[in-house]
């Protein structure tokens, strides 16, 4: 067995802290556009009235060369469309459609800062996480620290690769927080030195089953702070139509909830398929380890837990017409048995799968 590079180790949590620092600054940036986002919603609307104003000049300049307008034909054009919805209420023109498209070029330099600052915090959390495992000559999850500063890693990535084809910055507030949430817990809560495997981990499952796992854990994180934000969405929307006040302001640059929840059940599907494949690899690999497959052992137990709850999520929505408030406090059920499978079942329940690594 290779012994550890130190230096490389230290490098790693080096790494590591300026990441947790520069996420906590994206965090600040991403809460300082919400908090100015009445501003943004105004220039978005001065844009949207300024489009509207020009659509029929242009008709008319058509009809001038030869192309005549039909009787009765609509003059607003794509513009006048996206101003009904919520507009009767009081709550000014639609600005996000149903496809989390933005009905407008507005920019947001604080939000973009504070992706920057995500990319570039990404970076550096690649390289600690990377380096960790080089120092060890293994994977960098072997204990809950590896799997909490791995898995905040992903949340991030996947958001980013996200960003890249739907404008999610709405999402950025959120996410952020949970990733800074999860960078404190592996620091301060479990944290946890360098070592080789316990001899059971030294298996190649390590590699297929946990890194699925922490994938599938990574996209049920997104899709809990999309619950969260479609709750919010979705009682704002009752306010409008009972004529009631159309706040919180940052709602009006969120898709609707429909859209949200839409969403939020894409994710978890794929995430639902990931999850069953970490449940058949764990079980293929407790028998190796163990001679079994299945032992109810407390970790087992809960992963199942989280599979049937998810499950119930994706059959109640597709089959039984559980959509709205209903749906999101599945989803959001989903993500608290995981993060009580995760924290408290590998801290406080003994078992085979006790392998926290955290100090006594």
């Amino acid at each position: 067995m290779q012994p550890i590079n130190l230096q490389l180790a230290s490098y790693s949590d080096l790494f590591m802290l300026i990441a947790a620092l520069v996420y906590a600054a994206a965090f600040v940036l991403f809460a300082l556009d919400m908090a100015n986002s009445s501003k943004t919603i105004r220039a978005l609307e001065a844009e949207l009235a300024a489009d509207t104003a020009l659509e029929p000049q242009a008709q008319l300049v058509g009809a001038g060369a030869g192309t005549p307008a039909s009787p009765g034909a609509s003059t607003t054009g794509t513009a006048g469309t996206i101003t009904g919805g919520a507009s009767g209420s009081g709550a000014g023109p639609e600005l996000v459609d149903e496809d989390m498209d933005y009905l407008g070029t507005t920019r947001r330099p604080v939000a973009n800062v504070a992706v920057a600052l995500m990319v570039i915090g990404v970076a550096l959390h690649a390289f600690a996480v990377i380096a960790r495992g080089l120092a060890a000559h293994r994977v960098p999850w072997g204990n809950m620290y590896e799997f909490c500063t791995t898995g905040a890693l992903l949340v991030a990535a996947v958001y980013l690769l996200f960003l890249i084809r739907k404008d999610i910055r709405f999402l950025g507030t959120f996410v952020t927080g949970l990733v800074v949430i999860m960078m404190c817990a592996a620091t301060i809560g479990f944290p946890t030195p360098l070592a080789h495997l316990q001899p059971a981990l030294q298996s190649p499952w390590i590699v297929i089953h946990v890194s699925i796992a922490v994938l599938a854990s990574a996209l049920f994180t997104l899709t809990f702070s999309m619950s969260v934000l479609q709750l919010l969405q979705h009682r704002r929307e009752a306010r409008i139509r009972t004529g009631g006040p159309a706040r919180p302001a940052f709602l009006r640059l969120v898709p609707s909830a429909l859209s949200l929840e839409n969403w939020s059940y894409r994710i978890n599907a794929v995430g639902f398929v990931m999850w069953t494949f970490t449940l058949i690899a764990g079980a293929i690999w407790a028998e190796q380890a163990w001679g079994r497959y299945w032992g109810w052992d407390t970790k087992e137990v809960w992963t199942f837990v989280i599979w049937v709850i998810y499950a119930g999520y994706l059959h109640a929505r597709a089959t039984r017409g559980w959509t709205g408030e209903r749906a999101a406090w599945l989803s959001i059920i989903g993500f608290a048995a995981l993060v009580f499978n995760f924290t408290i079942v590998n801290t406080y329940f003994p078992g085979l799968h006790s392998y926290a690594g955290i100090p006594e």
